[in-house]
């Protein structure tokens, strides 16, 4: 360790930023309590679900993935559409975008913890997850499309953790990040971000014995749909990151993101268009579960107002998109970010998880409608996420705005005049 060095550990730079986590105003803790009184009353349904068993919700034999699998597939896409953000800024140098990467790749974070949570409550016992650990368990790799997803899972967190605490901890020392230690895994995480759900589509399209999923067309349409709902969050995010902190963000990224959310959002709606025409006009048996996905089917309609609903926020998001009053009023363009972000949760959840299986493959048409369990365990899984995505926000934009850094600390220390000893907190260099 050189003379003039001044490294600290890891672990010390974490007490400190997440010490100034939570130190805001009113406001800030009424969100956080909030927040956390919702994730709460979910937990309280899990453990209520855990003890009583999965009765206490509308999954059955026939219908046996239902409201948590549905978001934790949008939840993938959510993760998967951040990256949308890394792109410009890396791949076609966007100055203005870097600024703003870091905001991309917390959310990126957040909402795989909210898919793992997903993941585990739809278990119904988690003591069951060792099941799949390796060496433990059957893993079953590589046969098995769900080692797949849970390797590519815990990747793309891994590689988004690095990447984000690399950035925030030089830039909390003074340093400049060195590229070699973020650059190349950057990279690795736009490929590893297309991946993730592209994993997750062959997991559905793989199931021979359900018709509705087994189309080429899925995996596409995954990552279209995911690159409206990541862009479309992260707009209304930064707005609400301007407004809430001293961290500068200029108009550039957000018309950059609105120019990927105009075409996205069309693209998304050709390729249903496609697959609707595909399973109408040829008709057959297969054709079956879009039917009543669409109209129903033998006096049963239980998903044609989910279906309906989507479709049109999804057109009402286009056509606001496209609009004038979108380029000169920021309530409109957060109202277009808020009806496709909604319309392909609808379309991706109840419009696409539930008619994989109604009709079952007896030809039985077993309904399915969340109860109000499903319902809570959900919300809490979302506040949860929130949470997560909130204090992270909380915790590195400071860093970033100079707000908290090891010299700023050091110059508060010299004028509260000495101090207790401290601990060595310094590594060699």
């Amino acid at each position: 360790m050189t003379k003039n060095s001044h490294a600290v550990t890891y672990p010390a730079f974490l007490l400190r930023i997440f010490r100034g986590a939570f130190d805001g105003t009113w406001r800030f803790y009424v969100w956080m309590t909030v927040l956390t009184a919702i994730a709460l009353v979910g937990a309280n349904a899990w453990a209520q679900q855990t003890a009583n068993g999965m009765h206490v919700t509308s999954m059955t034999d026939h219908v046996s993935w239902g409201l948590y699998i549905a978001n934790f597939t949008f939840g993938v896409g959510l993760a998967a559409g951040a990256v949308m953000m890394v792109i410009p800024a890396y791949l076609y140098d966007d100055h203005e975008m870097h600024d703003v990467v870091l905001v991309g790749e917390l959310l990126a974070i957040a909402a795989i913890c909210i898919c793992i949570g997903f993941v585990v409550v739809d278990m119904g016992r988690p003591d069951r997850l060792w099941h799949i650990m390796p060496g433990i368990g059957r893993f079953n790799w590589p046969i098995s499309m769900l080692t797949w997803d849970v390797l590519v899972l815990n990747g793309y967190l891994l590689l988004n953790l690095h990447i984000t605490g690399y950035l925030v901890y030089t830039k909390f020392l003074g340093k400049r990040p060195s590229k070699r230690w973020y650059l190349p895994f950057v990279f690795v995480a736009i490929g590893w971000a297309i991946s993730i759900h592209t994993v997750t589509a062959f997991l559905y399209s793989g199931l021979g014995g359900r018709p509705f999923w087994n189309s080429a067309l899925l995996a596409p349409r995954f990552i279209a749909s995911a690159f409206v709902a990541g862009p479309a969050f992260v707009i209304v995010l930064l707005q609400v990151v301007r407004r809430a902190s001293s961290f500068r963000i200029g108009d550039g990224p957000i018309r950059t993101l609105t120019s990927v959310l105009r075409v996205t959002v069309l693209l998304n709606l050709f390729m249903l268009g496609s697959e609707v025409f595909t399973a109408f006009y040829t008709g057959g048996a297969h054709a079956t579960a879009a039917k009543y996905l669409f109209f129903g089917a033998h006096g049963r309609h239980g998903l044609v107002p989910w279906i309906w609903s989507a479709i049109a926020l999804n057109v009402l998001s286009a056509v606001l998109l496209h609009s004038k009053a979108t380029r000169e009023k920021v309530a409109v363009l957060d109202l277009a970010c808020f009806a496709a972000f909604v319309g392909v949760w609808i379309e991706k959840g109840m419009g696409l998880i539930i008619p994989g299986f109604v009709p079952s493959t007896l030809h039985e048409i077993v309904e399915y409608s969340p109860t109000l369990t499903e319902w809570k365990i959900t919300a809490g899984i979302w506040a949860f996420g929130l949470i997560v995505l909130t204090i992270a926000l909380k915790t590195a934009l400071p860093v970033l705005t100079g707000e908290v850094s090891l010299e700023r600390d050091r110059e508060l220390d010299r004028t509260r005049g000495p101090a207790e000893p401290e601990e060595d907190v310094r590594l060699a260099s």
